[in-house]
């Protein structure tokens, strides 16, 4: 999937709040879909008294996506151009036992966004969604959670639900190592600096030298090292046996007074 593609389909994904109460949470609701490459928001019946003040500072460069909402009555309004519609809840019983995690959500929503709008529906942050708001969606999502708390803040839900979204739709590449990876001739003149600089600053007494050398070898050899790396250690190395013998030289001139 291109980029282009990638990002066309996550446009057709909507995120629908029903009746949210808190300023703070629909700020953060912001800040967490563009986190995410989401950019289409409905409200439905929000709190007539929610502090927008509260809204606009939580969501920060995310602000734009606040003032771009749409408000809808009622939330059969909010969805009635979406095919694919989710539910999300973290109570069990019926109408909730065939439930999808947001992982297994992801390619769902994905391939029916290829040409059509998505809904992911998000319920009040004291009572979550009613029955009758649960039959009007097509799939119900469970975010996993400790049996301790069950129940996530609502910003952290709609950021986990786009998280597994956006991942799935590999829009975000990685950024990786350009650097070339050492030799063993380079590693093993690095190994020599070190093996002298143990010896110079009496890091090691002689008859354990190769004895830490080899653990030194370990410690080095776990992950992959490039040509910067093994030049910074062997400068390390060779300012440490430049400042050892610096001090060996004034003890010898302190000495010989």
């Amino acid at each position: 999937m291109t980029a282009e593609t990638a990002n066309h389909i996550l446009k057709n994904i909507r995120i629908v709040l029903v009746n949210p109460l808190f300023g703070g949470n629909l700020g953060s609701i912001c800040r967490a879909m563009n986190n995410n490459g989401l950019t289409d928001l409905a409200v439905v019946d929000p709190c007539s008294d929610m502090d927008m003040d509260e809204a606009r500072r939580f969501s920060c460069n995310a602000r734009a996506q606040l003032e771009a909402r749409r408000e809808f009555a009622t939330l059969e309004e909010a969805i009635a151009d979406c095919t694919v519609v989710a539910a999300t809840s973290a109570r069990t019983g019926f109408y909730r036992d065939t439930s999808y995690t947001p992982r297994e959500f992801a390619p769902i929503a994905l391939e029916s966004a290829k040409d059509h709008k998505v809904a992911i529906v998000f319920g009040r942050e004291d009572k979550g969604l009613f029955n009758e708001e649960l039959a009007l969606c097509s799939h119900i999502i469970q975010i996993p959670s400790s049996d301790l708390y069950t129940s996530l803040n609502l910003s952290h839900a709609v950021y986990l639900c786009g998280y597994e979204i956006f991942t799935a739709a590999s829009v975000f590449q990685p950024s990786e190592e350009t650097a070339p990876e050492a030799d063993t001739a380079l590693r093993e003149r690095m190994f020599r600096m070190w093996r002298e600089m143990m010896i110079e600053t009496q890091f090691v007494h002689d008859q354990k030298l190769d004895h830490m050398m080899m653990g030194l070898r370990r410690i080095f050899n776990r992950g992959k090292l490039t040509v910067p790396d093994c030049k910074i250690l062997m400068g390390l190395a060779k300012q440490s046996i430049w400042v050892a013998n610096q001090w060996k030289t004034e003890k010898a001139k302190n000495d010989s007074h």
